[in-house]
């Protein structure tokens, strides 16, 4: 019964490298700014990692588990981040992120703003 249990580590993937999978091209002032990184197994397959695995660092700005969290007044345009595997402190990545300027519109446009003109409805084949 005890050989099962010694045995779940020698199949266990390693990671190979990591990845930064952002969801936006810049962060946001003011705001919790969700830092996704990934890790490429040795079996191929990829797994999100988080502040359990991933020591984060950045140039400005604080680190509450995968969110990089940044002043409303902050007054740089970029900021870099590094993320270190925490099992091994070799495989690391850093990324340079550029900080949103524009401010987010009151509103959304709505589908007529998008889509000027005759809209017509597609004809369905039978």
């Amino acid at each position: 019964m005890v050989i099962p249990f010694l045995a779940v580590p020698l199949f266990s993937q390693t990671v190979d490298s990591i990845f930064f999978h952002l969801y936006t091209d810049s962060l946001k002032k003011g705001q919790h700014n969700y830092i996704n990184v990934d890790a490429k197994l040795s079996d191929g397959r990829w797994q999100p990692l988080t502040s359990k695995e991933i020591d984060f660092s950045s140039s400005a700005g604080k680190f509450e588990d995968n969110d990089l969290v940044l002043p409303e007044n902050f007054k740089e345009n970029k900021i870099r981040i590094k993320a270190v595997l925490k099992s091994n402190p070799e495989i690391w990545k850093e990324i340079t992120i550029w900080i949103k300027k524009l401010p987010d519109p009151d509103r959304l446009p709505a589908k007529e703003e998008m889509f000027p003109g005759n809209q017509s409805k597609k004809r369905r084949r039978g």
